[in-house]
This record gives structure tokens, C-alpha cells and sequence, in this order.
């Protein structure tokens, strides 16, 4: 429930453009999510409403705030287009014609910012699959969304607080946004097997790729700071798939 609190609140934030506060409640959500479980064995009452309620909390919390986020950046992405095309010349009459669809603050909505919200979409039937799928139980079958929307959520904290210009250029660029929100979508829904952070043993052998994660996501964020977050996410897609590898080898 308090994860599901914190995800209203984003949403509140994420629809008047106050990307930032959104995150941070975001980030509130997905602390309550991840301790949600322990704290339910550690008092022994887990169950099915349990279950339901964390799916139906990790909806808002990790499926409509990222789907939102991502409408809103592509409209400040197109914002920007926009006002780089006012900075030409006036005789590029082109240049009026082609930015004139992208006065998403005027009389027209374009339809590309829309697309931000296949995260949601994708999310909740990822979520839906999951509490029918016995598989997951050590493992995860393609992204969780906690992992997309911290990915989508570090995106305006770049902006915000990250001195990475070519970060903030690539985040500010509808092609780029359009490629990182249909990856993360099939991402969330393609069958491959992903490590969960849950240690059975204390062999280092057998916690190996594991212990690599957590050593180069530390190193990650103390040197690039939010920018590691999409490059932790992949590093966490790769060392599944060398995992699986070996396992097969």
C-alpha cells in the first residue's frame, strides 16, 4: 500500500511536468516493493492478496509513472526541436513547415509522445504474465519493471543534475526516445531468463556473476552517477545472458 501511495503521488508530479519529484516518489515505491516480501516471510503472512496487491501497486508505481515520463520527454524533446528550428534562418521556410506539427504547447498535439506510454502498456502485460508464470520464482523471464522504470526515471535526473551534455542530447532526441521505449517494452516480455540478486549460498563460485554485478554497478554510480543507470540495466542484461551461456555450456 505504501508503495502504491508513493506511485500516486509520481503521477501527480509526472502529469504537471515535475519529473524529478516524480522520480524520487518512484524510487520511495520501489524501496517499499523490494522489502515488501521480506518483511511479509520474515512475518509470516504471504499470500494471494499479497501477491495481487503487489502486482496491482508495481502498475502505477512501474507502469503508468515511466509511461507518463516518457510522454512528457517526448514533448520537451519536441519542444527543443521546435525552438532549434525558430533559431534558423527565416527564410528556411521548410524548417517552419516540418516544426509547425510540433507546437505541442499550441493548437496542435502531435502523436509521437503517445508512444511513451507502449511502457505502460507492455508493463502491465508483463505484470499479468508474471503471477501466471511458475517459472519466476529464483529467476526473472525478461526485464522486471522496477529495473525499465528506473532506466526511464534516471532519464530526467540526467537532465536535471548530470553535467553529460552528449547524455542530456541523446535524451532530448525523439529517435533516441523511440528506441529506448520499444527496447524496454519487448525487453520486459521476450522469454530470457534474468538473474534476481537472491543469494542461496556463500560460495563465491556459484554468486560469481552476481558479485560482478554489484562491484561494477557500485563503481558505475560513485563515477557517473545517474548516468550508470541505463548502463547498469544493460550490464545486468549481459551478465544474464554470459549466465545463461554458461549454464548451458
Amino acid at each position: 500500500m505504501a508503495n502504491l501511495l508513493a506511485g500516486i503521488i509520481a503521477i501527480m508530479l509526472a502529469v504537471k511536468g515535475q519529473l524529478v519529484g516524480a522520480a524520487l516518489f518512484v524510487l520511495i515505491g520501489i524501496i517499499f516493493d523490494f522489502f515488501d516480501g521480506f518483511v511479509a516471510r520474515l512475518l509470516n503472512v504471504q499470500g494471494e492478496l499479497g501477491k495481487q496487491l503487489d502486482s496491482l501497486a508495481d502498475m502505477v508505481t512501474s507502469g503508468i509513472v515511466p509511461g507518463i515520463v516518457m510522454y512528457q520527454l517526448f514533448e520537451r524533446a519536441l519542444h527543443q526541436s521546435w525552438m532549434d528550428g525558430l533559431s534558423c534562418e527565416i527564410g528556411n521556410w521548410s524548417v517552419f513547415e516540418e516544426t509547425d506539427t510540433m507546437l505541442w504547447a499550441g493548437f496542435r498535439i502531435h502523436p509521437l509522445p503517445f508512444l511513451g506510454l507502449l511502457l505502460s502498456l507492455a508493463a502491465a502485460y508483463r505484470l499479468a504474465t508474471f503471477n501466471i508464470d511458475e517459472r519466476q520464482t529464483s529467476s526473472f523471464i525478461g526485464l522486471p519493471t522496477p529495473s525499465m522504470t528506473l532506466v526511464v526515471l534516471s532519464l530526467p535526473m540526467i537532465l536535471a543534475y548530470s553535467d553529460n551534455e552528449f547524455a542530456k542530447s541523446l535524451i532530448l532526441n525523439n529517435y533516441v526516445l523511440a528506441a529506448i521505449t520499444i527496447v524496454l517494452s519487448v525487453l520486459m516480455n521476450v522469454s530470457i531468463p534474468l538473474f534476481a540478486l537472491k543469494f542461496n549460498s556463500f560460495s563465491v563460485k556459484n554468486n560469481a556473476i552476481e558479485i560482478i554485478f554489484i562491484l561494477i554497478s557500485i563503481v558505475l554510480l560513485l563515477t557517473l552517477q545517474f548516468v550508470a543507470i541505463p548502463l547498469i540495466i544493460t550490464l545486468y542484461i549481459v551478465l544474464s545472458l554470459l549466465k545463461n551461456s554458461i549454464a548451458k555450456g
